[in-house]
């Protein structure tokens, strides 16, 4: 995609939802997955979930490292998810009917709607109070509602504008967070407050597990933004731009942020937006960062909207077989979802911190056993092998259900429930390891192990990849 389209071919909704993106309608390299991400994880809520560590008792050196391993290995089972796109040229969770069913893939699907409505939720409450600085308004409402009429504007016109915006977002988010790290150093003694505390595993693993958390929660929708890519698109140069932009935006902001947390404490836990705006200085500068966290939380709160849309979507015509729906109703669909989200955030912004910590671990425990077999299953077993058209027929190759992926995807969830750390549970295994989180390896693990050699007898891929000869209809080609 290149940003000098005319506006108004940007402007206008996108036509494709469900269904395959047509080869003569495919665009762009595999550098807009870059920007993209990068813009959507460089962001306040990042900031945040880094200063999470720091303030749950790690020290910030610690909890930077151990933000660091958890990005790395869930940016890469994301970006694994993101390489599909273009070959396929589907959004992520219609693919993954491959390995439940076509009526199976509604399990999981329902919790990817919770999870964007979360997200989406949570997001908008720190958008919201940056619009509510910027205007000197007191309401939260009245900032997450504007937030939530943006969200559904961008979502609503589709896959070009979602990329611009990510674009601006890089753009603004490396010039703002630098400027508000050479602020931090120069209004506190940062050196002081880090390298102060020992080692301590059960907070190095919540740091692990929060940057891991960040990172595969974007796998069940990476695949909707990069499936416009041609065909033809190396899908190691598809990995490397999403895992790249991934993992670098969310470790800057997550490094920045515990920090943050190290140096200031209270100052920043108690208004964690009003405070990055302090932070910058004079009121002219304190409002273009706010800018600056209204367009990064824009970013991925899009994604979240469109995200979530796709998901209804797949549910739905899981049962009524369309694989197209009308402008008119697929706006309905994402200012619906929207509309949701808004309610929650204005009801739910009471005691952030503590809530999306919970919020990202239990997510943990729903998805790594979705992403374990999604991906053993494309990779591992069909060896990148799809039969499209049998995606949206459930009499075709993958059935209704698959009681081998639903029954793996089930055992992988409850493996975690020993291993867990929440707040309203502690597993007894957790308590033996003095309270340290490792659910989601265990999730990962135990249902890829289960998973590969009984899908090995079960499954039935095709020779070479079949894809219709109208993404239309269901007539099929090699």
């Amino acid at each position: 995609m290149t940003i000098d389209e005319p506006s108004e071919v940007v402007l206008a909704p996108e036509r494709h939802t469900i269904d395959v993106i047509p080869d003569d309608e495919r665009h762009g390299s595999p550098f807009s997955q870059f920007t993209l991400w990068f813009g959507a994880n460089m962001q306040i809520t990042a900031i945040v979930d880094g200063a999470l560590a720091v303030v749950f008792g790690a020290d910030a050196i610690w909890a930077i490292l151990g933000l660091l391993i958890g990005n790395v290995l869930g940016g890469a089972v994301m970006a694994l998810h993101s390489a599909q796109g273009p070959k396929l040229g589907l959004p992520q969770m219609i693919s993954s009917r491959a390995q439940f069913g076509v009526f199976g893939a509604v399990l999981p699907l329902i919790l990817v709607v919770l999870m964007y409505l979360g997200f989406a939720a949570t997001g908008s409450v720190l958008a919201g109070q940056a619009i509510n600085k910027i205007l000197h308004i007191d309401s939260p409402t009245v900032g997450i509602v504007i937030f939530g009429v943006l969200t559904a504007f961008v979502a609503v016109t589709g896959y070009k504008l979602i990329h611009i915006v990510g674009r601006i977002a890089t753009v603004l988010g490396v010039v703002g967070f630098t400027y508000l790290a050479v602020r931090l150093f120069a209004e506190y003694d940062v050196s002081a407050v880090v390298g102060v505390k020992g080692f301590d595993i059960v907070t190095f693993l919540l740091a692990i597990s929060l940057g891991a958390g960040w990172q595969l929660t974007f796998g069940p929708y990476v695949a909707d933004y990069s499936r416009y890519l041609p065909r033809s698109t190396n899908a190691r140069a598809t990995f490397w731009s999403t895992f790249a932009g991934s993992v670098i935006g969310s470790q800057w902001a997550m490094t920045f942020g515990a920090l943050v947390a190290a140096a200031a404490g209270k100052a920043f836990l108690g208004d964690q937006v009003g405070f990055v705006g302090n932070l910058a200085g004079p009121a002219v500068v304190a409002t273009l960062i706010y800018l600056v966290v209204l367009v990064g939380k824009l970013t991925v709160n899009c994604l979240n909207a469109y995200g979530g849309f796709m998901s209804i979507l797949t549910t739905v015509t899981a049962f009524n077989g369309q694989s197209k729906i009308s402008t008119a109703a697929r706006t309905a669909y994402i200012v619906g979802f929207t509309a949701v989200s808004v309610v929650i955030a204005v009801g739910a912004s009471a005691d952030f911190l503590n809530n999306f910590k919970n919020f990202v671990l239990v997510l943990l425990m729903v998805f790594t056993p979705w992403s374990a077999i999604n991906l053993t299953d494309y990779y591992l077993i069909s060896k990148e092998k799809v039969d499209v058209p049998a995606l949206y027929d459930p009499d075709a190759r993958y059935g209704r259900w698959n009681s081998t992926a639903i029954v793996c995807y089930v055992i992988g969830v409850l493996a975690q429930i020993p291993f867990l750390a929440q707040k309203l549970y502690t597993g007894p295994i957790t308590e033996q390891l003095g309270g340290a989180d490792i659910s989601w390896i265990i999730g990962i693990v135990v249902t890829a192990a289960l998973y590969y050699p009984l899908a090995r007898r079960t499954s039935n891929p095709p020779a070479s990849m079949i894809y219709p000869v109208d993404p239309a209809t269901t007539r099929r080609t090699r």
